[in-house]
């Protein structure tokens, strides 16, 4: 009984958002404000049950995303993200191309959402593309996988930076293990996948894209950028200080002075403030932008993922109105008795709540609430348990995730060419993410 009530919500936010065309963010209210009736919390503590959802889920996250997003749009306004690209690319030449562009996909990800990653992104690609006369598809699908794993797997980004907080983990140690498990995923759903579906399937690879679809961009001339170095530690600051506070806390001893100043400096919401404000220096006044123009990006960003946070704290009412429900306690106990692992288990959920509702966070955050009690079970590592659930998040990506539509657009492709490249190859990364995971457990 308890998992068909559970069908039944998950059904009825698929209606809500698919069908009905509802925002996601107030369909996952109103399922939650359902689905706390049907299990039969008492009516006046629901209010209280939605609000510890939400400020539960979002509390300092919202620092988090706020001042990433500000990071990622100071160096996409600069043309820091256009340097990157363009100088990875004239370093490894025409024969290693799709390492550039990997490599190029991965240092931008980190600061943009893949969405926006894409969009930043794709002129450039194609531009390159049509100078070494080759197919769109052919530097396309690398890049957009590797922006989608970093989407998946590494903080700052907002599925994965929520659930740590969910599940308890340490955010510096998913890092670190995300950046492991990013590396063999990336290679294997990238050029590995591209370089079969190639020879599979040929016509795919056209070499007269229109990318019109994309509206006005600007075109950045290379004199105008900022410099490869400092759009490099631009965006991976936030990487480099949560990485170095993490590693420390290994090396040196709890109290020492010199380690707690480092603790602090790459606390996260710390290093995404002194990363921001690297930026409106390194990105913005450094570039001779005037105050107005770094604020009139930082005000921009943060339009940008308002309705992302709201996403994010509806996700954390429906995972409380579970908790409270018994659904929690309940799907734990009947993992326990079936006796799956803890890992394929939290895969296996986000891959059919994705399946379902198209939203990678929304998977996310809803899987993170159902199998955070397994955790209890067995000694698995949180930050693994993290990484399991973003990869089965990202699983077939089709017709119900904006990111399919925006995949079949901007590479020219039809519906039947976008399921089999796009989706095929976000199942192989969902795979290859778990594997991954599964390996890396056998070590930490």
């Amino acid at each position: 009984m308890p998992l068909l009530i559970v069908a039944c919500a998950v059904a009825v936010l698929i209606v809500l958002i698919v069908k009905c065309k509802l925002n996601t963010f107030v369909s996952l209210i109103v399922v939650s404000f359902l689905t706390a009736l049907v299990l039969r919390i008492p009516v006046g503590d629901i209010p209280s049950t939605i609000e510890t959802g939400i400020g539960g889920q979002l509390g300092h996250l919202a620092v988090i995303f706020g001042f990433g997003s500000m990071l990622g749009k100071l160096v996409s306004d600069s043309g820091g993200g256009h340097r990157i690209a363009m100088t990875l690319i004239r370093r490894f030449g025409q024969r290693h191309i799709q390492i550039a562009v990997v490599l190029a996909a991965f240092i931008v990800g980190f600061a943009l959402f893949f969405e926006v990653g894409l969009v930043v992104l794709l002129p450039i690609i194609f531009v390159i593309a049509r100078e070494l006369d080759l197919p769109l598809m052919y530097l396309g699908i690398p890049m957009a996988i590797t922006l989608n794993v970093a989407h998946a797997f590494l903080p700052p980004h907002p599925a994965p930076t929520a659930i740590t907080e969910t599940l308890g983990a340490n955010m510096g140690h998913v890092l670190l293990y995300g950046v492991i498990v990013a590396v063999p995923t990336v290679i294997v759903a990238g050029p590995l996948f591209n370089m079969l579906l190639h020879r599979i399937k040929p016509g795919l690879y056209r070499r007269n894209v229109d990318i019109a679809v994309l509206g006005e961009f600007h075109e950045f001339d290379e004199d105008e950028t900022p410099g490869f170095a400092i759009s490099v530690l631009t965006s991976m600051m936030p990487v480099l200080l949560i990485s170095v506070a993490t590693i420390c806390s290994f090396a040196l001893p709890e109290g020492n002075a010199i380690n707690q100043v480092i603790q602090f400096v790459g606390a996260p919401d710390a290093a995404m403030l002194l990363s921001m404000l690297f930026a409106v220096w390194s990105m913005g006044f450094a570039r001779g932008r005037t105050m107005t123009e770094i604020a009139g990006s930082m005000t921009a960003s943060v339009k940008q993922i308002a309705m992302m946070l709201l996403i994010i704290g509806g996700g954390g009412a429906f995972k409380q109105v579970l908790v409270d429900g018994g659904i929690s306690d309940y799907v734990s106990n009947l993992f326990a008795d079936i006796n799956m692992p803890p890992l394929i288990a939290a895969w296996l959920v986000a891959a059919v709540l994705r399946l379902c509702l198209g939203s990678a966070t929304v998977a996310s955050l809803t899987a993170a609430g159902l199998v955070a009690p397994l955790m209890a079970l067995s000694p698995v590592n949180p930050a693994l348990m993290v990484l399991a659930v973003g990869a089965g998040s990202v699983i077939a990506d089709h017709v119900n995730d904006a990111g399919f539509w925006m995949i079949k657009e901007y590479f020219g492709l039809t519906l039947k060419e976008t399921f089999m490249s796009w989706t095929a190859a976000t199942t192989v990364m969902s795979v290859t993410g778990l594997v991954s995971v599964l390996g890396l457990s056998l070590i930490v």
